[in-house]
């Protein structure tokens, strides 16, 4: 694909990872980058620190101006910024062409891509499928939304390699010809209604990841959800679905895996070794230790009542369950059930605390801690030997956290320092 950053002003808007990766690019590419970022500088001096040729972008902070995208060729939205966001009106008022971080990669990406998206399970698949195709004996690049760019690796890829990304409806909003040779879409529930409008915004979004792609690209689909049964009739790419019941059980997102990897010749049996191999992904349903009797779970990544219900279904020992973090305005109420059956004590931080509390108040045990470290210390006088403490808070961590992994190693170290 023909995009040449010679001479061109790119001014990327949002000055955290994917931000910075792209002004990066632009500079090695001979452009000439800018960044806005609506926080104060002070707040953003860590990543700016990650800008290669500081001297050579320019920077705005504290806010963001029409005067300073007016005469940019093209701007770049990181995802936390939304599609239609006053920076992006200014710039298609402008006719200067707007685009995510995804889409700008894609651009320069020289070899096949991988891309999977859904409300929950992304992270452990793609881990999973680029273990899968380093058995194979290939070279998988890991990137998107488990925490590295895809901007940061695009100019390092070969044609021979493949991309395994992980996107999400932030970044997918905003992609224009983003078309991945394989599209896995692993599941949908409620989720991001804090972004977006409702359900029916948040699954065109999801849905994106298809729409550029042709009989020679693959759509792999949860077999279980009837959405995608409507939606698998109007798409150009070839379909697979995976997770039919009739056709064995099992983990869903090794199932997805193992479809990902049909597509492109690898053999069910490279994948089998693989998924007994597996030891699991950081913050998901992560031992941390044992302490009088006690199994103490670091499941941070579950930032969604759905992977709540993983945890409620998967963790085997009675629960104290840590729960809490930013309000999505998501409903909890139907894991009433599950939760009533499985857990012992819920303990509730946060800003969903409330909601929590009067929700599962009818069915379990609710006690109010004010912050992380009152949680743990909460659960740990209530757990007895054989239970577990899982820390599955079943929403985003803003509110509290810089991001779910952080969450997740704060609870680690005080579930460490116990004594």
């Amino acid at each position: 694909m023909d995009f040449n950053l010679k001479n061109k002003r790119v001014t990327v808007i949002g000055a955290a990872r994917s931000g910075i990766a792209v002004a990066n690019v632009v500079c090695r590419l001979g452009g000439k980058a800018r960044v806005s970022e609506f926080k104060p500088r002070a707040n953003v001096e860590k990543e700016l620190a990650g800008l290669e040729h500081p001297g050579q972008v320019a920077v705005e902070c504290g806010g963001h101006t029409e005067a300073f995208i007016k005469d940019s060729d093209y701007v770049v939205l990181s995802p936390g910024v939304r599609a239609g966001s006053a920076p992006a009106r200014w710039a298609r008022s402008a006719g200067i062409e707007v685009m995510g971080e995804i889409e700008f990669a894609f651009r320069l990406c020289p070899c096949p891509i991988v891309a999977v998206t859904g409300s929950n399970g992304k992270t452990t698949t793609v881990t999973v499928i680029a273990e899968i195709f380093k058995k194979a004996g290939r070279r998988a690049v890991l990137c998107g939304n488990i925490g590295s760019p895809f901007s940061k690796h695009v100019l390092d890829l070969n044609p021979g390699d493949t991309v395994v990304l992980e996107i999400s409806s932030f970044q997918l909003e905003s992609t224009v010809r983003f078309k991945p040779h394989a599209a896995l879409w692993l599941n949908f529930s409620q989720n991001h209604l804090d972004r977006h409008k409702d359900a029916r915004e948040y699954f065109d979004a999801k849905k994106k990841i298809f729409v550029n792609q042709d009989s020679n690209d693959w759509a792999v689909l949860n077999a279980q959800q009837d959405e995608f049964k409507f939606l698998a009739k109007k798409l150009k790419a070839q379909v697979i679905f995976f997770n039919d019941k009739g056709g064995g059980a099992g983990n869903p997102n090794f199932l997805a895996a193992m479809a990902a990897a049909k597509t492109l010749g690898i053999s069910e049996d490279v994948c089998r070794t693989v998924f007994a191999e597996f030891k699991g992904v950081e913050h998901r349903q992560e031992f941390v230790r044992a302490l009088d009797g006690v199994d103490y779970i670091n499941d941070s990544k579950s930032t969604t009542p759905e992977a709540g219900r993983w945890a409620l279904t998967h963790l085997e020992k009675p629960m104290v369950m840590i729960c809490g973090g930013s309000d999505k305005h998501l409903d909890f109420s139907p894991l009433k059930s599950l939760v009533k059956a499985r857990v012992k004590k819920m303990i509730v931080i946060g800003q969903t605390r409330e909601a929590l509390r009067a929700t599962f108040m009818d069915v379990v045990p609710v006690e109010v801690c004010g912050n992380l470290p009152e949680a743990v210390e909460m659960a740990r006088r209530c757990a007895q030997a054989g239970d577990c403490v899982a820390l599955s808070p079943m929403c985003a961590s803003y509110d509290m956290f810089s991001d779910y992994e952080h969450r997740g190693r704060v609870f680690k170290e005080i579930v460490r320092g116990l004594k």
